[in-house]
């Protein structure tokens, strides 16, 4: 897997950034749970939606470091790889959350 990252193409920067959020929102709601489950938060939080999209851009921002892993091996094609699925992501999120983020 580790020599899967080493590889300067675009296939591999989609297929890690498609999988690092993926997996990244899934371990910050296993985080959340677990935080929740000590009494260290409460339930809720500040509005319905707040912990869906916090965690949300969260995930997205995970992105950052593959980006910036491949930016300092200068692997620009997994760079380029990484750029248009975070991209994809930021346009569904932007489009989901549109009405609570703009008070429609």
């Amino acid at each position: 897997m580790f020599s899967l990252l080493n590889r300067n193409a675009l296939w591999v920067g989609l297929l890690v950034g498609l999988l690092v959020p993926f997996v990244g929102y899934a371990v910050l709601l296993m985080l959340y749970e677990q935080i929740e489950a000590l009494g260290w938060i409460k339930p809720g939080g500040f509005s319905m939606d707040f912990r869906q999209r916090t965690t949300a851009i969260l995930a997205i921002c995970l992105n950052l470091w593959p980006l910036n892993l491949y930016q300092k091996k200068r692997f620009t094609d997994s760079m380029r790889g990484i750029v248009f699925p975070t991209g994809l992501y930021v346009i569904v999120w932007v489009i989901y959350f549109f009405g609570h983020i703009f008070g429609n």
